[in-house]
């Protein structure tokens, strides 16, 4: 059984692609904005009405990649969508919406082997599997920066960082996910759970604490993307650091 999630505007969302009801997966349903990626969790097929919205379908593909989101999409079109959509879009797969049981569980299956790899590519693995992962020792590493994931400890230099809970925890999932925007409602819900009842704030207040903790040369590792969010700019990549560095608050 997979995880999908479907985004329409569809009053009737079973008639976008009905065979999806024939099959044994369950089905996410969400309203085809920017607003519901921040809803979609992170292991999901996600399949996009584009239908009777290209434009839209467009806008969403771009917004996704642009965040660093690494969700696999799969294109519901009608035959006149296949004219305009091409490798740009960054789609996993196309199907139309009459398609059969068996070619939808035929794509999802070829969808869930190759990943977010866009149509023709003949990579098998996102270009960021390395970055952000944790080796053997438990330890991630990015530049003089180091998150033990085993002593809940971070350094930089080999310096100890001194680091409240879940300021740890704001570092360590960033640092896992180098690159990748996140909005405030993401991070409380994946930093703090379900379960917290404070604002998005408290995310701006651990941000701030982490940058002065990080100290004035390796504030910038933590950027801030004006009107969406906080993501963290691996030190290689001193140049995008210091442009983030420019919009933070």
């Amino acid at each position: 059984m997979t995880d999908l999630t479907l985004m329409t505007f569809a009053a009737d969302p079973a008639t976008v692609l009905p065979s999806l009801a024939l099959l044994s997966h369950r089905v996410r349903v969400l309203p085809m904005d920017a607003a519901s990626l921040v809803k979609m969790p992170e292991n999901t097929i996600l399949f996009l009405d584009a239908r009777d919205d290209l434009a839209t379908a467009k806008t969403l593909c771009r917004l996704i990649h642009a965040s660093g989101l690494s969700t696999p999409i799969v294109l519901v079109l009608t035959e006149g969508g296949f004219t305009v959509v091409n490798s740009t879009w960054g789609i996993a797969d196309v199907v139309v919406s009459s398609a059969s049981p068996a070619e939808v569980e035929g794509r999802l299956r070829l969808v869930s082997e190759r990943g977010n790899a866009p149509l023709g590519s003949g990579s098998t693995a996102p270009a960021s599997s390395e970055p952000g992962t944790v080796n053997a020792d438990g330890q991630i590493r990015s530049g003089d920066l180091v998150v033990d994931t085993n002593g809940y400890t971070a350094s930089l230099h080999g310096h100890p960082i001194d680091l409240a809970y879940k300021e740890f925890e704001l570092l360590k999932y960033l640092v896992q996910h180098p690159g990748r925007v996140f909005t405030r409602a993401q991070l409380l819900q994946e930093v703090w759970g379900y379960d917290y009842y404070g604002g998005t704030r408290t995310v701006d207040v651990h941000i701030r604490r982490l940058r002065a903790k990080l100290g004035g040369e390796y504030e910038h590792l933590i950027g801030t993307v004006r009107n969406v969010g906080y993501r963290f700019d691996p030190p290689d990549g001193e140049g995008d650091g210091a442009a983030a560095a420019e919009d933070q608050h």
